[in-house]
């Protein structure tokens, strides 16, 4: 099977010679930095890197919503709004995503590369805007503005894939959203519903008419969002933080058709093999159900060691034939 084949058989709960092994984000700089200290070769970028740990290839690419120009400033209501404007929802960014996925096609359509496709989320992209707490008091203070933002988002996406698919259909989309922390969700069903809900509904028809996988990435205790993902059309969640408390299995449970992608919790990688095989006997059960891609639950932090990791990377290519 190539890499892309494999991707699309797990999230379709089909047969497998092998579970896909990715690491969905890239490496923090200071891991890098450490391990080109250590054994690994120097400036090998993203896939390059990849290909040296024998990883499945993923890149991800998006329309950025905001513009290069993008003013650095924060804003504060609705007439700042007003001055950043001109700088959002560019099709010069379309343009790019566009061109972008042309020179990836051929590897894309020959099954060699994966490509996750990147999108603001409706509690995402408002709080880039705002800022972190002033967000949380906007769905109060400034709800109209609110609605606003993610009105002109759902719609400057549905430009975006439209163009994309123009070209290629990507194997997933992942919203950004971060909007769970370690003991739960950081908004309520109620805003949820009001301020997200029906922006999901513009867009995520859409995906699915093209035939993308449709995940969430929010980090945290995400749990107790499922039930509200599956009401927006979302089909899975990522990264599975252990951290917070996810239990994968549990999800599998309740959620039996619900996609996954990471779980694998990090903390356990500077410790040495034997954790490191034991964490991938706890996913087991789960990886060998389908509809799971595992994956470090983030990325991996500095703590690991080029020793340590190699040694995940043998575990990962071992129980990625376990089926």
């Amino acid at each position: 099977m190539t890499p892309r084949q494999r991707f699309a058989r797990a999230l379709n709960f089909e047969p497998l010679d092998r579970l896909p092994m990715v690491e969905w984000a890239s490496w923090w700089n200071k891991t890098v930095e450490r391990w080109e200290g250590e054994a690994l070769p120097v400036g090998l970028g993203v896939e390059g890197t990849q290909r040296y740990f024998g990883l499945d290839v993923m890149l991800c690419i998006s329309a950025a919503v905001l513009g290069p120009e993008f003013p650095n400033r924060l804003v504060t209501d609705e007439a700042s709004y007003e001055a950043v404007r001109p700088h959002l929802f560019l099709d010069t960014r379309i343009n790019e995503l566009v061109e972008a996925a042309g020179k990836l096609k051929a590897r894309h359509d020959s099954g060699e590369i994966v490509i996750r496709l990147w999108l603001d989320g409706f509690f995402w992209f408002p709080r880039t805007l705002f800022g972190i707490e002033n967000h949380l008091y906007a769905f109060a203070d400034y709800p109209d503005l609110m609605q606003r933002m993610n009105s002109e988002l759902a719609d400057y996406h549905r430009r975006s894939v439209e163009a994309l698919c123009s070209v290629l259909t990507p194997d997933m989309v992942g919203f950004a959203e971060d909007m769970s922390y370690n003991n739960g969700p950081m908004l309520s069903r109620a805003y949820f519903d009001e301020f997200l809900l029906p922006y999901y509904l513009q867009v995520v028809p859409l995906l699915k008419e093209k035939g993308i996988k449709v995940l969430v990435d929010t980090d945290g205790q995400v749990e107790p969002m499922i039930p509200w993902l599956l009401d927006a059309g979302i089909e899975g969640v990522y990264p599975l933080e252990r951290q917070s408390g996810v239990d994968v299995a549990r999800i599998r449970r309740d959620y039996p058709r619900f996609l996954m992608m990471g779980g694998y919790d990090k903390m356990v990688m500077p410790k040495g093999a034997t954790a490191m095989r034991a964490e991938f006997e706890r996913l087991l059960p789960v990886m060998a159900s389908g509809g799971f891609i595992p994956s470090v639950d983030h990325q991996t932090p500095p703590g690991v060691s080029f020793e340590n990791y190699c040694a995940y990377m043998q575990l990962f290519r071992e129980f990625a034939t376990r089926l």
